[in-house]
């Protein structure tokens, strides 16, 4: 994406609100009229006041009514247009966000696992703060400053061509300056937010890893990280506003220059009689009125290289490609069997490294299936499949053997409950976040899910019980308080296949012991996938698939797989029995 396509973007999205971009024009027109008029009388003014032996006060009184009439309706305007301005790019911000937010649930998951949280979130909040500060920049100064230097050139000419030319042909050093200096801000500004992101990462780690951070002292290696990138950030910093800060006071003087050129040369004008004292003050009204936005337009100039370096990458995740849907059949859960059959599936993450090969396997309805395996072995990549979360490279995964590509993946997810480990808790009440899947389930549902899943107790003994606000992944309670209202989820509208992540670290015994039972009543009856930890959730599991390196190594229940004293066998031993 280059610069000059993101702002033709961002001029369409606004001039789609052709009401108030016609009511911000026609109101920016009437204010700059409205400044330009004001020098006329001025001038008007000075000459009723040095005429020879006389001051005319009638004629001076009504172009001082006329002034005061004139600058009452300017700054009547002037209080009006930003609040338009505010209105409508604000309004082009907020539909921004929301379609930014919207794409990120329909972009490929791949994507967003590549990406650092920080990152994403930089793009929705802080580079969109920044494009609406350059377009109020662009709206307040350039569109003003623009208009300004039309109507004034117009105006100076009908006053005397000759000084008219003066000004406008001296004038353009200044742009020349402002655009010199831009070309060059530009980069350094597009850097400043690339960093900006990683910025934001480190912040977030630091913040959501505090005590992971502490355990294991890495306070001084994190601030070591964020000193450099820091230094970094403001090095970029630095030198973009250095540089575009020179736009200013070198436009100024060059300004400054063309002023003075401009009373000496009316000067020599009055005294050969050529001029009035006050067609010279009307004149010098307008050249500085007409340098001025000059000022204001490359002030605009350098703000917008930052602002168009924001839209770039808000519009870069914008035009990602959203997530294919394969299939258009929906399911009938009332008819769902839960058989599901891997057949010769190949998937991998990136292409040069394969993961998962040649994987088959059957499952018959209302079994369970426990996935064992080291780290890295594909035990969560087999659940992504099956969820969808990402489709296989070949082969195919069936559901009552039927293609799971066939169905749409709305149709294939509500098919399934899961609880992994992290407990997906969102801001509201535990009603709502109970109730998150299906917001229109009566408040009894959502107590009788409670109930099944042993979680309605600890919430009735809360002090505002199921309307206790939760902020921050419900950081107010326990981890097995979190995962107990996670479970309750799946007894508001229990679907025919489990997808469970039992493990219980840092779980006390208890709350252990109601998670297990709640995980026991789940299962009845329903083909369930564990990615198990426990020993006696393997034991009692009909299959138990040992996975290493993205293969399935061994497949059969805890016995026959005990006998063959493979790798299995080794885990179990290296476990002492427990866990895996």
């Amino acid at each position: 994406m280059n610069k000059n396509s993101t702002i033709l973007r961002i001029a369409k999205r606004l001039f789609a609100n052709k009401g108030l971009i016609s009511l911000a024009t026609v109101l920016t027109i009437a204010q700059v009229a409205l400044t330009v008029y004001l020098p006329i009388l001025i001038g008007q003014a000075v000459n009723q006041v040095v005429t020879i032996d006389q001051v005319n006060f009638d004629a001076l009184f009504g172009i001082l009514v006329q002034m005061v009439i004139v600058i009452a309706i300017n700054s009547l305007v002037q209080l009006i247009n930003p609040l338009i301005y505010n209105r409508l790019i604000y309004t082009m911000i907020e539909d921004l966000r929301n379609e930014v937010l919207e794409k990120i649930h329909l972009i490929p998951l791949n994507y967003l696992d590549t990406q650092s949280t920080g990152a994403v979130v930089s793009r929705i909040t802080t580079d969109t703060d920044q494009l609406a500060a350059g377009l109020l920049m662009v709206f307040n100064q350039f569109l003003t400053g623009v208009l300004t230097i039309v109507i004034t050139i117009v105006t100076m000419a009908r006053l005397d061509t000759r000084m008219m030319l003066i000004v406008v042909l001296l004038t353009p050093i200044s742009m020349v300056i402002a655009h010199f200096v831009a070309s060059r801000s530009y980069n350094l500004y597009t850097k400043q937010t690339q960093v900006r992101s990683t910025h934001s990462e480190l912040i977030e780690e630091a913040v959501q890893q505090s005590e992971l951070v502490r355990l294991f002292n890495q306070q001084d290696n994190k601030s070591a990280q964020f000193d450099e990138v820091n230094n970094v950030y403001s090095d970029y910093s630095h030198s973009a506003i250095f540089i575009s800060s020179t736009v200013n006071p070198t436009t100024r003087f060059v300004n400054a220059v063309i002023y003075a050129l401009v009373t000496l040369v009316g000067a020599m004008r009055i005294i050969s009689g050529a001029f009035t004292v006050g067609e010279l003050t009307t004149f010098l009204n307008y050249a500085n009125q007409y340098m001025k936005p000059f000022n204001d337009i490359s002030n605009v100039l350098t703000e917008l290289q930052s602002a168009t370096a924001s839209g770039d990458r808000i519009f870069e995740l914008i035009d990602l490609v959203d997530e294919k849907e394969t299939g258009s059949k929906v399911f009938d859960s009332a008819e769902v069997d839960g058989q599901i059959s891997f057949d010769d599936v190949a998937f991998s993450y990136v292409p040069e490294k394969e993961l998962i090969r040649n994987l088959t396997m059957a499952v018959e309805p209302g079994q369970t299936v426990a996935i064992v395996g080291p780290t890295g072995a594909g035990k969560s990549t087999l659940i992504n499949l099956l969820m969808r979360f990402y489709d296989v490279d070949s082969g195919a995964i069936f559901i009552d053997g039927v293609n799971m590509n066939d169905y749409t993946r709305r149709s294939v997810r509500e098919q399934f409950g899961m609880v992994l480990q992290e407990t997906w808790l969102k801001t509201g009440t535990i009603a709502e976040n109970i109730a998150y899947g299906y917001p229109d389930a009566s408040r009894e549902q959502v107590v009788e899910a409670a109930k099944r899943a042993h979680a309605h107790r600890f919430i009735e003994m809360l002090p505002d019980g199921y309307d206790t606000v939760l902020t921050d992944n419900g950081s107010n309670l326990s981890m097995g308080q979190r995962q107990l209202l996670s479970i309750s989820r799946l007894f508001v509208q229990l679907p025919e296949m489990l997808i469970l992540d039992e493990a219980t670290s840092s779980i006390d015994t208890r709350t252990e012991v109601l998670i297990q039972q709640a995980f026991d009543e789940l299962m009845i009856g329903r083909t369930t996938f564990i990615i198990a930890h426990r020993l006696s959730t393997i034991q009692n599991a009909d299959i138990i698939l040992v996975m290493k390196e993205g293969q399935i190594i061994e497949q059969g229940n805890h016995e026959a797989l005990m006998r063959q004293e493979g790798f299995y066998y080794q885990m179990q031993m290296a476990g002492s029995g427990q866990s895996i």
